[in-house]
C-alpha cells in the first residue's frame, strides 16, 4: 500500500465553548481563547438551569410499563422486559417474545444540568428549549452525493469553512450556533435527559441500536443549517473515508488554523503524516506507515464483515422505553467509532477533549467528518454487503427531538431515517480494499491442551476486576456444526456483565486461542477486537455486554471441532469488572 503524506498546521486557535442560553462569553467581542495551550480548562462561567420554557410540556407517554406476552413468528412466547432483551440478540425483528410497544423517546422538558467530569469541572451542555416541537417527516425533491473530504476542492473547502463560521457567529440562545449544536450531542450522550415516560430512567443513544439513526439525524439537521446559512441547497457535508489508505490521515482541510474547521484540543503527535490507527486503544505507539493501513484494512473487514452477521450485532442491543441505558455497542461503535475518538482527541486535556470524550467531541468541526464515515457504514451494511435493517417496532418508533434550519424544534422517528433518497443524500460507491482483508490465523489447528494446561474454567475466576491479563476456558455448547446449522445461527462468544464507569474511558483486547498476544495483531484471527467504551463526562457507573461473532473464526483457526476455547482479556486502559463470559448460538435473520 502506498503511503499518503498530508499537509499539517499548528497554529493554535480555539473559540470559546458555550453550552447553554444563559451562558456568558468570557471575552465577549473576540469568542476566543489565547493562543496557547491550557489544562483543565472550564468551558463555562456559569451554570444554568436550561429548564424547558414551558415545563408543562411534556411528550405523552407511547406506553405504560405493563407487560404483556404474544407469539412470535416462530410460535414461542415469554414475558417481562428483562427475557425480551435476551432473546432479543442478532434476531432483526424476528423476535421470539414480545412486549407492548415502548419505543423510546426523550423527556426535553427537563434538562439535567451541572454535572461534573472526573476531573471536578463543571458540565453545562443543556440546549435552549426543545418545548413546543412539532413532528417532521423528510421529503427531499433532490439528491446530493457527500464526497471524501480529502478529495474536495479548495472552493468547497472556503464554503464550508464560511458556513462553520456563521454558525459560530450566531446568537449563544440559537440552537443553530455550533456550540450549541455540540451540545445537543452532549445531553443525548451524557444523560441530560430522562426518557419520556419514565423519569427514573436516563436516556442514552450510544452503546445500544440507538447509536446509528440518532447520529444519521443529528448530520442531516447540521448540513440542512449549513445549507440555509449558505443560501445552497446543493451543498453536502464531507465524510472522513478513515476505511480507505488515501484516507487515513486526518484531512487537509481540518489542520489549517485560519479556517473555522480547524480545533486546538487534538492529539498534536497524531497531525500528518501520521496514520490513524482505527484499533486505537490510548497507550500505543506509532507504527511503520504501510503495517499501520493494513492493520486498518483487516480492522474493517472484522467489523464490517466477521461481527455485524445480524442486524443487533452490527447496530446494537435493544434499548427500549423504561430500560437502563447501555445495553452493548454494536460493532462498528466499539470500533472504529470509538478509536477514532479517542485517537484524535487530545491526551493533555483532562478527559482528551475534545474528540476524545463524548461530551466535548461536538466542538470538533472533525467530528462531522468523521460521523459522516460511520453513516456511511450505514449505506455499505444496506447497499453494499446488501445486509438488512432491524424490523422491531420499537426500533423504527424511536424518536428524537433536533432543530432544524429555522431554529424551530422538531420529532422524527428512526423509520424515517432509514431512506437516504427521502433525507436528499447519498454517497458515492468507492472501491472497498478492506473487503479482500479477512484476518489469518496465526497458527492453524493450535493443540488446545497446551494452551489449557494452567488456565481455569471461566466459571472459576469470574466475576472479577481485569486488572491484568488473564486467560481462561470456555465451554462450547456444540462442536463440529454442520453447514445448515451454521447458515440458521451464529456462534458468539457474549463477555457479560461488563461494569464500567462512563467517566472514563475504558478498553480491553480479546484474544482466542492465543497463547503469545505480543504476537498478534488485527490481522490475526486470534484477535477477535475490542471492548472499548469512550468517555462520556461525567462519572457515572454501568453496566452493559459485549459481543463477537467466532464461526467463521474458529474456522479460520481449525478449532471447529473442539469442545472449548481459550479466551485471553487484556486491558488496555480504564478498569472494568466481567461478571462472566458465555457462547451462545444467535438465530440469522
Amino acid at each position: 500500500m502506498a503511503f499518503f503524506s498530508l499537509p499539517s498546521s499548528t497554529h493554535p486557535i480555539y473559540p470559546t465553548q458555550i453550552c447553554s442560553s444563559s451562558f456568558k462569553p468570557f471575552n465577549s467581542s473576540s469568542h476566543a481563547f489565547p493562543p496557547t495551550r491550557v489544562k483543565n480548562y472550564n468551558l463555562h462561567a456559569k451554570a444554568s438551569t436550561c429548564k424547558a420554557q414551558n415545563a408543562e410540556h411534556r411528550q405523552t407517554p407511547s406506553t405504560d410499563d405493563s407487560i404483556s406476552s404474544s407469539k412470535s413468528k416462530s410460535g414461542k412466547t415469554s414475558a417481562g422486559k428483562f427475557e425480551r432483551r435476551d432473546v432479543l440478540i442478532g434476531l432483526g425483528g424476528l423476535y421470539g417474545a414480545t412486549t407492548l410497544s415502548r419505543p423510546v423517546s426523550p423527556d426535553v422538558s427537563n434538562c439535567t444540568e451541572g454535572r461534573m467530569n472526573p476531573s471536578g469541572i463543571p458540565i453545562y451542555c443543556c440546549p435552549p428549549s426543545a418545548a413546543g416541537y412539532s413532528d417532521y417527516t423528510p421529503s427531499a425533491s433532490e439528491v446530493y452525493t457527500r464526497m471524501p473530504a480529502h478529495t474536495v476542492s479548495h472552493d468547497y473547502i472556503k464554503q464550508y469553512s464560511t458556513a462553520i463560521a456563521k454558525m459560530k457567529n450566531l446568537p449563544l440562545t440559537d440552537p443553530r450556533n455550533f456550540y450549541q449544536q455540540a451540545n445537543i450531542h452532549c445531553v443525548y450522550c451524557d444523560q441530560g435527559y430522562a426518557q419520556s415516560g419514565f423519569p427514573d430512567k436516563k436516556l442514552d443513544i450510544h452503546e445500544s441500536w440507538l447509536f446509528f439513526p440518532w447520529h444519521r439525524w443529528f448530520l442531516y439537521f447540521f448540513e440542512r443549517i449549513c445549507k440555509n446559512l449558505l443560501d445552497d441547497d446543493t451543498f453536502t457535508l464531507p465524510f472522513w473515508q478513515w476505511d480507505d489508505p488515501s484516507g487515513m490521515q486526518i484531512p487537509p482541510m481540518y489542520n489549517d488554523s485560519k479556517l473555522s474547521l480547524y480545533d486546538f484540543f487534538r492529539n498534536p503527535k497524531h497531525f500528518p503524516p501520521q496514520v490513524l490507527d482505527l484499533a486505537y486503544d490510548g497507550t500505543g505507539l506509532p507504527i511503520d506507515p504501510n503495517t499501520q493501513m493494513q492493520y486498518n484494512c483487516c480492522t474493517m473487514y472484522t467489523q464490517m464483515i466477521t461481527h455485524p452477521s445480524t442486524p443487533l450485532l452490527f447496530f446494537g442491543q435493544p434499548l427500549l422505553g423504561g430500560d437502563d441505558p447501555d445495553p452493548g455497542a454494536g460493532s462498528i461503535e466499539t470500533l472504529p467509532h470509538n478509536s477514532v475518538h479517542l485517537w484524535v482527541g487530545d491526551p493533555s486535556q483532562p478527559n482528551r477533549e475534545d474528540m476524545g470524550s463524548l461530551y466535548s467531541a461536538g466542538r470538533d468541526p472533525i467530528f462531522w467528518a468523521h460521523h459522516g464515515n460511520i453513516d456511511r457504514m450505514w449505506y455499505i451494511y444496506n447497499n453494499v454487503l446488501k445486509r438488512k435493517n432491524i424490523e422491531d417496532p420499537d426500533w423504527l418508533n424511536s424518536s428524537f427531538i433536533f432543530f432544524n434550519e429555522a431554529a424551530r424544534p422538531v420529532r422524527v422517528t428512526v423509520k424515517d431515517s432509514t431512506n437516504l433518497a427521502k433525507l436528499g443524500y447519498t454517497y458515492p460507491d468507492l472501491p472497498l480494499s478492506w473487503l479482500k482483508c479477512k484476518p489469518k490465523a496465526r497458527r492453524r489447528g493450535l493443540i488446545l491442551t497446551k494452551l489449557s494446561v494452567n488456565a481455569p474454567k471461566a466459571n472459576e475466576v469470574l466475576p472479577m476486576k481485569l486488572e491484568k491479563p488473564i486467560s481462561f476456558m470456555v465451554q462450547r455448547p456444540k462442536k463440529s456444526r454442520s453447514g445448515q446449522e451454521k447458515a440458521e445461527a451464529e456462534e458468539v462468544l457474549k463477555i457479560k456483565g461488563i461494569e464500567f464507569d462512563k467517566g472514563e474511558t475504558s478498553v480491553f483486547d480479546v484474544f482466542v486461542n492465543e497463547d503469545d498476544t505480543s504476537q498478534s495483531n488485527p490481522c490475526k484471527a486470534e484477535s477477535l477486537g475490542s471492548f472499548s467504551s469512550l468517555g462520556h463526562g461525567h462519572s457515572m457507573k454501568s453496566t452493559t455486554s459485549q459481543f463477537f461473532t467466532i464461526s467463521e473464526v474458529l474456522e479460520e483457526l481449525g478449532a471447529d471441532d473442539f469442545d472449548s476455547i481459550l479466551v485471553t482479556l487484556v486491558p488496555r486502559i480504564g478498569v472494568v469488572t466481567i461478571a462472566g463470559i458465555e457462547i451462545t448460538f444467535v438465530p440469522k435473520p
